[in-house]
């Protein structure tokens, strides 16, 4: 799925793409003269061959507009534009978040892990560790090969040296083994606890 999702965003990308850079090579070429420079003999009625051309003539931009329907339906063509490009932002933030991981259950066909599920378990595992304040987990990367990322916020005594090691060691560790897993990466930024100063006496 992440495959198919992946070679579809190219697709669009490229199609899009195609068509932005068609359009602007063909305004800027009748817009420096070159068809009639070069002497290209473009077929009668090519738009955009000349240096005095617009890209929409007042005839082409007014010849709906005192129709009923007109503004509605340009309003309602850039609404559902609007609501595709804002689903497919969307889409593509929560791409970066692993919804599964492919667990080997050794009969072959495998079982599935929720990657919710296991951020849970490391998000409690790791606040339980001793320095640790909060936590927070993101797996990422693919469904056989997950990465973690991962945000602790340690206490004003904690030693961030023995809480990653332990993180490792521990919380990573043990995700790891119960996902049947032989690398799990990690990635960990540290962020101290703002405290009120202590008033000595």
């Amino acid at each position: 799925m992440r495959r198919v999702r992946t070679g579809t965003n190219r697709v669009l990308l490229g199609l899009a793409g195609a068509v932005l850079l068609g359009t602007g090579a063909a305004v800027l070429m009748g817009g420096l003269g070159l068809p009639a420079e070069w002497h290209l003999g473009l077929p009668a009625g090519w738009p955009w061959t000349r240096p005095g051309e617009v890209l929409l003539s007042r005839e082409d931009r007014t010849r709906w507009t005192d129709q009923g329907w007109w503004w509605p339906a340009v309003i309602a063509v850039l609404a559902v534009l609007v609501l595709l490009l804002l689903w497919w932002l969307v889409a593509q933030l929560r791409r970066h978040r692993l919804g599964e991981i492919l667990v080997d259950s050794g009969d072959g066909e495998g079982a599935v892990l929720r990657g919710p599920a296991l951020e849970g378990v490391l998000v409690a595992e790791t606040e339980a560790l001793e320095g640790v304040e909060g936590a927070a987990a993101l797996l990422t990367g693919g469904r056989t090969q997950p990465r973690v990322r991962a945000v602790l916020s340690l206490a004003p005594h904690a030693d961030p040296g023995t809480v990653v090691l332990r993180f490792a060691h521990e919380a990573v560790a043990h995700a790891r083994g119960s996902a049947g897993l032989e690398r799990l990466p990690a990635k960990v930024r540290l962020r101290a606890v703002r405290h009120r100063a202590e008033r000595v006496s």
